[in-house]
């Protein structure tokens, strides 16, 4: 099932959450919204399913103008973050649910089985007399999908549905539920702020701010050509530095970068960590070393620039660094944008 937003415009009161929202999902994608609090995507997420009707614009299931069609009749499963399952009814028992209650009326032996079906997708063979307390949370949360495909929805819809779980299990559950997509093909939006989750996930990532898409592409084109600074600084870590652009080159702490794009005038530089090295000889941007912070897999290091200025490099965990060394910081990418009036 194909979907379309077009020109969608959602206001609470005197606020505008989403302004004039237009998007595609194709049919059999599994798309990510992505975007800090306040951006939008949930309230974009509800409208999709019914929960929320647009001020304006339109939704499209298909050719289908489904902008005001009732939430039960768009065919839509929906998982929540916090599984909303029914703490008085059995997994299975709320796997069936909404079976029972459809308009499509079922025979018991035919719910039964879908039952097991389900129960066998999401790997719970077994537990399907054990009510929610009796799971763990991980499990639950897959009892929640089940659920959810029970009514053989044309659209999956999920809301920051591993956000409630602990770090090993989300990344987990990722995997499943990546791989449970590519088993039933439907097409799936799902809500995130954790921009691993969707860069892990997703086909397609949609970055929204203040009600607004400001990028979108695959987890390559807005790792790889992020187009704002916006974008850079929300999808991982990066350190901002100020820049002056003068004939196609930003000076950054007497390091010169090409900028052929800017124009002359104040500037912001980029630069993830992992994009870094650091030196005791040779050129770059001089710096002392202010603190050394060692992880499983890698160093990172904390420097301080001549001019004032910390900075935030990855190195091989190898890497011989002590404190109050000084070297050099050198740069193998960077990001440069203008200056804005609000960076000023």
């Amino acid at each position: 099932m194909k979907i379309r937003l077009d020109n969608v415009i959602k206001t609470f009161d005197t606020f505008r959450a989403v302004h004039g929202v237009s998007l595609e999902i194709e049919s059999g994608e599994l798309l990510a919204l992505l975007g800090p609090s306040g951006s939008g995507k949930t309230t974009i997420l509800r409208m999709v399913a019914g929960l929320e009707f647009a001020d304006g614009g339109h939704i499209f299931f298909g050719d289908e103008d489904a902008t005001d069609i009732p939430v039960r009749d768009r065919g839509v499963g929906f998982v929540f973050q916090h599984y909303a399952l029914f703490p008085h009814m059995t997994v299975a028992e709320n796997i069936a649910f909404g079976m029972k209650v459809s308009r499509v009326k079922r025979e018991k032996a035919a719910i039964a089985t879908r039952v097991e079906e389900l129960l066998r997708l999401v790997r719970l063979e077994g537990l399907g007399g054990r009510f929610p307390s009796q799971i763990s949370g991980g499990q639950r949360q897959r009892v929640a999908l089940a659920r959810a495909l029970a009514v053989d929805p044309k659209v999956l819809l999920l809301d920051e549905p591993f956000g409630a779980l602990d770090a090993s299990v989300r990344r987990d559950l990722r995997r499943w539920l990546r791989e449970i997509h590519d088993e039933l093909g439907i097409t799936t939006l799902f809500v995130t702020h954790d921009q691993e989750e969707a860069l892990d996930l997703a086909d397609r990532v949609v970055i929204l701010n203040e009600g607004r898409i400001v990028q979108q592409g695959t987890p390559e084109e807005v790792c790889r050509e992020p187009n704002s600074a916006f974008v850079v600084s929300f999808l991982g870590d990066a350190n901002r530095l100020p820049a002056s652009v003068s004939s196609g080159r930003a000076d950054l702490d007497g390091a010169q970068l090409a900028a052929p794009e800017l124009a002359d005038g104040p500037a912001e530089v980029y630069l993830r960590p992992g994009d870094l090295d650091w030196s005791t000889t040779g050129s770059g941007i001089s710096a002392s070393v202010i603190r050394v912070i060692d992880r499983p897999d890698a160093r990172r290091v904390l420097v301080q620039t001549e001019s004032g200025h910390a900075l935030e490099l990855d190195v091989p965990p190898e890497t011989r660094v002590q404190p109050n060394e000084r070297g050099f910081v050198q740069i193998r990418r960077a990001r440069i944008f203008a200056r804005t009036a609000d960076q000023a």
